[in-house]
């Protein structure tokens, strides 16, 4: 017997193995899940049982059950983000990237602005901007959607000095994102630190991402630096895992 055994509930333990299918592509979207019989016979368990492991995996929208046809993998599979995708500030009169990106991709998206204030941040997002202690920051908080589902929650702090005068303190959408804004005043992007996290949600997480039972979300801290390494941005952002990967393509220097 190994020393951590898996002591979750069977049906648990059956999505978690249907939903690793799903999500490497052995599942292809529009495929037809086995029978309740045949996934009896695979898992030796009852039928039950069977029920409650495809009922997670309806609430995660993995699978779509059709009345008297069978249960199918969704149209639409977990989806791989590439960060360096979005480094570069859009071009003049253009959207934000994360916007064109997901018209490549033909889908839908749009940003919604939740709050716009000036406040003593985390001590690791104070740090990251080295700020002293008690210190303020800019807070940008906004929800992006994809398709018109809650795709990812973003809080970003910037440093009180370069917000002051310009719409990083405006409540509004900012026309080609915030890239653009920081380069037109005197801050281009120069390169960003991301360390990828999983951990279960919040509640401000759940609520807003929408999370189905206990899902854990993906968290990316982002260090965002301008010339001579100032840190002009850090981003606290966060996904649904079982949407979502976070994909990087590395090269040998």
């Amino acid at each position: 017997m190994p020393e951590h055994e898996d002591k979750r509930p069977l049906a648990e333990r059956i999505a978690a193995d249907i939903r690793k299918k799903i999500m490497s592509g052995d599942w292809v979207p529009g495929l037809k899940v086995p029978t309740n019989e045949d996934l009896r016979g695979l898992y030796g368990t009852s039928n039950v049982t069977i029920q409650r492991a495809l009922q997670i995996l309806k609430d995660e929208r993995f699978l779509d059950g059709q009345a008297g046809v069978g249960v199918f993998v969704r149209g639409q599979g977990s989806q791989t983000i590439m960060p360096a995708h979005y480094i570069a500030p859009a071009g003049p009169g253009q959207p934000y990237r994360w916007l064109s990106e997901a018209t490549k991709r033909q889908q839908r998206s749009k940003y919604r602005m939740l709050k716009v204030a000036e406040v003593v941040p985390p001590v690791e997002v104070a740090r990251a901007l080295g700020l002293e202690a008690k210190s303020t920051a800019m807070l940008r908080s906004r929800i992006g959607f994809l398709d018109d589902q809650p795709a990812e929650l973003v809080h970003s702090y910037y440093p009180v000095e370069l917000a002051q005068g310009n719409r990083l303190a405006d409540r509004r959408l900012i026309p080609g994102g915030t890239p653009a804004l920081l380069e037109e005043l005197g801050y281009p992007t120069r390169s960003q630190d991301d360390v990828v996290s999983a951990r279960p949600a919040t509640t401000e997480e759940y609520e807003a991402l929408e999370i189905p039972r206990d899902v854990p979300v993906l968290e990316i801290f982002r260090i965002v630096y301008s010339d001579n390494d100032k840190p002009i941005e850090v981003t606290m952002l966060t996904k649904p895992s079982h949407r979502f990967k976070m994909g990087y393509h590395l090269e040998a220097s």
